[in-house]
């Protein structure tokens, strides 16, 4: 393994791409994960289309929760999703984020399960998750 990729932590959207194939693609999933164990490669983003190799897209509700950074992830079409993003931003930044913090405080003591997501590079990145998902369901 080379020096750089042991001192630099994986990217937050690394995790996303690999723990979305990881689970073949499913119709919705929402965790967790570490600020401290990822790079937060796609900071003020909110509401955003990620599309996978496979041509697979998802819409991607992101936040920062200290100490997490929160996903939810539904499959669906490509859509302008701009100015939901923006309309997002906004509310985070009138709220101060205090929202956030409170939801990641709270997090804290209400995740349940967590899975190891294999990323390939070898890294492998813990995620959490409230409470186990059912894999493939719709809700």
């Amino acid at each position: 393994m080379q020096l750089s990729r042991i001192l630099l932590k994986p990217r937050a959207s690394e995790v996303l791409t690999a723990y979305l194939k990881q689970c073949n693609e499913p119709p919705w999933t929402s965790y967790f994960v570490k600020l401290k164990d990822v790079e937060n490669d796609q900071w003020g983003r909110s509401h955003f289309n990620w599309t996978l190799d496979s041509g697979a897209n998802y819409h991607i509700l992101r936040t920062a929760c200290y100490p997490y950074l929160k996903y939810h992830c539904t499959k669906r079409e490509i859509q302008d999703l701009s100015l939901e993003d923006k309309f997002f931003r906004f509310l985070k930044i009138i709220n101060l984020g205090l929202p956030m913090l409170f939801y990641g405080l709270a997090a804290i003591r209400l995740i349940s399960h967590e899975e190891v997501v294999h990323l390939p590079t070898g890294d492998k990145v813990s995620i959490y998750f409230l409470y186990a998902e059912d894999k493939g369901s719709r809700f």
